[in-house]
């Protein structure tokens, strides 16, 4: 006869259920979009969406997600994909890592990293980690960046590659 006993202290079980620990929301396959006056505005595709209540909500794609931006008449102005994101709703903070893309439509420009924030109450992005800019012109590489959201401005550390400028005219 073998008998096995097992025990948890209260404190454990509390640990383990606290509200936010636990997922309110779980989706599969989730295709969210939204719209305005018929038009689209952002698409999101995620194998998994898990959503947390509390004191600070937010999103988690543990499986990777994909958002498109569109402008006011529904063209593609950027996208976002990673193969993990964390969405904090109160704070307007995103997390992305993993394979992380961002493709900027206006200018042809895309970035590659492995770590990025986009924080959208200041409409930035930044990473230190390792980025590669790719535009039709050339390819710039960095050891961190810092950038508002549409790249109209951005500081790239350390940067290498090859850069082509353009002499404005004297007059």
């Amino acid at each position: 006869m073998v008998l096995f006993s097992c025990e948890n202290s209260m404190e454990v079980i509390r640990e383990i259920t606290k509200e936010d620990t636990l997922s309110t929301v779980s989706a599969y396959d989730v295709i969210y979009q939204r719209s305005d006056s018929g038009y689209r505005q952002v698409l999101l595709k995620s194998p998994l969406m898990e959503k947390f209540d509390g004191d600070d909500p937010y999103s988690e794609f543990k499986e990777g997600f994909e958002v498109t931006f569109y402008d006011t008449v529904g063209t593609k102005i950027s996208f976002i994909s990673a193969n993990y994101g964390i969405n904090y709703e109160k704070r307007q903070l995103l997390k992305a890592r993993n394979d992380v893309v961002v493709k900027n439509y206006d200018t042809q420009e895309q970035l590659n990293t492995e770590n990025l924030i986009w924080d959208k109450d200041k409409k930035i992005l930044y990473t230190k980690s390792f980025v590669k800019i790719t535009s039709p012109e050339n390819v710039i590489f960095g050891d961190s960046l810092w950038a508002k959201e549409d790249f109209s401005y951005r500081e790239i550390y350390n940067m290498r590659g090859e850069i082509e400028l353009k002499e404005e005219d004297e007059r």
